[in-house]
């Protein structure tokens, strides 16, 4: 007796069509459609996951600066600072300081005053 393929395929259609659950018209149900769908939808994605890293930087960067020229220095004097005293905390870091816990964030940038 020949064996076939379909019972994997259909299950392969059927992961398919439910990753496109939710999706308009035939792009929810046509298996043709469907396939283009969702190698957009995931290409899309991954994009999307490169530009949130980029957001938050560009976020955290704005923050730090606002904060650090309220304290009378200026971001990129305030990452000089930073680097020549050894201080190694990431942007990151230093915006969520700059918000919860100013005194911390004045006295870090005190630090790196001194070391210019």
């Amino acid at each position: 007796m020949r064996a076939t393929g379909v019972p994997a395929k259909h299950r392969a259609k059927k992961r398919l069509m439910k990753r496109a659950r939710g999706f308009y018209s035939g792009r929810k149900n046509m298996y043709r459609h469907v396939l283009a769908a969702i190698k957009r939808a995931e290409n899309q994605a991954y994009i999307g996951r490169k530009l949130k890293k980029r957001d938050f930087r560009r976020l955290w960067i704005t923050r730090i600066n606002i904060a650090s020229r309220n304290e009378g220095l200026p971001y990129s004097r305030l990452i000089a600072g930073l680097n020549a005293a050894g201080i190694i905390l990431n942007r990151k870091q230093l915006s969520e300081l700059a918000i919860h816990q100013p005194e911390a964030f004045k006295a870090i940038v005190e630090q790196a005053k001194a070391a210019l």
